[in-house]
């Protein structure tokens, strides 16, 4: 089968049918799409912008490009007093240029869909919604199109860039994370408006390029879903980087002139700068989506979900229940529209629940409890399970250790460039690891060897008595599993 092109012969309301429609084709919807059309089942493939979404594009792979060269840069300039001497002059156009070759073929899918056709599914390109029970209206170039599912819905539309309401946002040229990744130039001056993940490292791989950089943070401290001291330390290395932070504090009014911006604060200070960047967060637009045409509140933040990624209509019941001819088709959702995790990790692992319950093989059902994250910055910052203020907030009695990562054997070894920490999060009472977070230069690498021992909710005693090879990053686990051993509070 090929991909529908547009200018389709098709009938404005012509109603089509597939075993299984996919409503957005991210990574997830693109590996189960897949999965599901390699398993002989009739599989309609249904995206707005290009098959693989946003990670391919505008988020992971291509900003991940970016903040290598940034990093290079920076390692650059720590050659003096270490190994020499070194003159860094950052250029942006072999990263422009990686990200138009390399990672996105100049934003262009056809690469992607010529993989999904190629395994039998068919990609319709238009902007899908729900219309009713196991149906599917898409708007295309060539017209509307009505297409029923047999078997199964899944929904995979993923989220958009959040933009808050602020006095004379609406119409300027601000940029979201896809423009910044789109740009051909480092402006000379940038303000950032959000200091979550995607916020602090945009900010901090645009300053190392030489952008002047400021980040706005309306809440108390920046990354503030993580531990209070990476946000700290964060805030701390921005500051020696030249990146002026300003936290507990909102937007208020933004000007633009046809050559800057200028950002009020609430408290009456205003910013200028040649660019503005928007990273305050995701929408998931369920209304947008019909969600109301199939029982769901469009007011709802996100799709609540039972364990086999079925879509859990209000009164509890699951839409998606092994349905097929006999029963209509079921609806399944995975994703950042779930709200269990707005990373391509968690899409790809709810992919495979979904597919597999789709077809009848069962196997493990969802579980979250170690969920892996990393903040891409220098030092990188990697966090699985809980943190210690979420272990409390959910009655556990906590007990934590911690060890600097300079203090570490590696940590001196490195030297330049070694920020970092390890936190571990037990739950006292039954001894076992719930959280972790690994800060350094490598973080989210030796959050592996974390990420195992929460998910296999691991004895901490037995943890310690792990050999831990000399002189490693990860070898900083243990001395932390000391601190938490002595740690009697």
């Amino acid at each position: 089968m090929t991909a529908d092109q547009p200018g389709s012969t098709r009938g404005a309301d012509s109603a089509e049918e597939a075993d299984v429609v996919v409503l957005g084709m991210g990574p997830g919807g693109e590996y189960a799409a897949g999965c599901l059309a390699e398993a002989g089942l009739s599989v309609v493939g249904v995206e707005a912008r290009l098959l693989g979404g946003e990670c391919p594009y505008w988020g992971c792979v291509p900003s991940k490009m970016m903040i290598r060269a940034a990093d290079l840069l920076a390692e650059g300039r720590r050659i003096p007093g270490m190994a020499g001497a070194a003159t860094v002059s950052p250029d942006w156009r072999p990263v422009a240029r990686r990200i138009r070759d390399e990672a996105t073929d100049n934003w262009d899918d056809k690469v992607a869909v010529d993989r999904f056709t190629g395994k039998g599914g068919r990609f319709v390109r238009g902007r899908g919604r729900l219309t009713a029970p196991g149906e599917i209206t898409v708007d295309t170039a060539g017209g509307r199109r009505v297409i029923r599912a047999r078997r199964a819905i899944l929904i995979n539309t993923g989220t958009a860039p959040a933009i808050p309401p602020v006095d004379g946002l609406a119409g300027t040229p601000y940029w979201t994370n896809r423009e910044a990744i789109e740009t051909e130039k480092v402006p000379g001056s940038l303000i950032v408006l959000g200091g979550g993940s995607i916020g602090a490292e945009l900010s901090q791989m645009f300053a190392r390029f030489g952008a002047r950089l400021t980040v706005v943070e309306a809440a108390e401290r920046l990354i503030p879903m993580d531990e209070p001291e990476a946000s700290a330390l964060l805030a701390e290395i921005f500051g020696r980087e030249g990146i002026t932070v300003k936290v507990g504090t909102a937007a208020a009014g933004v000007r633009y002139d046809g050559h800057g911006f200028a950002l009020t604060l609430a408290g009456g200070e205003t910013l200028t700068a040649d660019r503005l960047l928007v990273a305050t967060g995701r929408k998931t637009g369920l209304a947008e989506l019909g969600v109301a045409a199939v029982g769901i509140d469009p007011r709802a933040r996100v799709i609540d979900v039972d364990d086999r990624m079925r879509v859990v209509l209000p009164g509890g019941d699951p839409a998606g229940h092994g349905a097929g001819p006999d029963g209509g088709a079921g609806l399944w959702a995975i994703g950042d529209v779930t709200g269990k995790g707005a990373f391509t990790h968690v899409s790809m692992y709810q992919a495979d629940i979904a597919m597999r319950d789709i077809l009848g093989l069962g196997g493990p059902s969802a579980d979250y409890h170690a969920l892996p994250r990393v903040t891409f910055t220098d030092p990188e910052i990697g966090v699985v399970g809980l943190t210690e203020a979420q272990a409390a907030a959910q009655g556990i009695a906590v007990r934590t250790g911690f060890t600097d990562v300079p203090s570490t054997t590696r940590g001196f070894i490195h030297k330049a460039g070694n920020d970092g920490f390890i936190k571990l999060i037990e739950d006292r009472g039954r001894g076992v690891l719930v959280g972790a977070t690994s800060v350094g230069p490598w973080g989210g690498e030796v959050l592996g060897a974390l990420a195992v021992a929460v998910h296999g909710r691991m004895d901490t005693e037995r943890l310690a008595q792990m050999i831990f090879a000399y002189p490693t990053f990860h070898r900083g686990i243990e001395a932390a599993l000391q601190d938490l051993r002595s740690n009697q509070r």
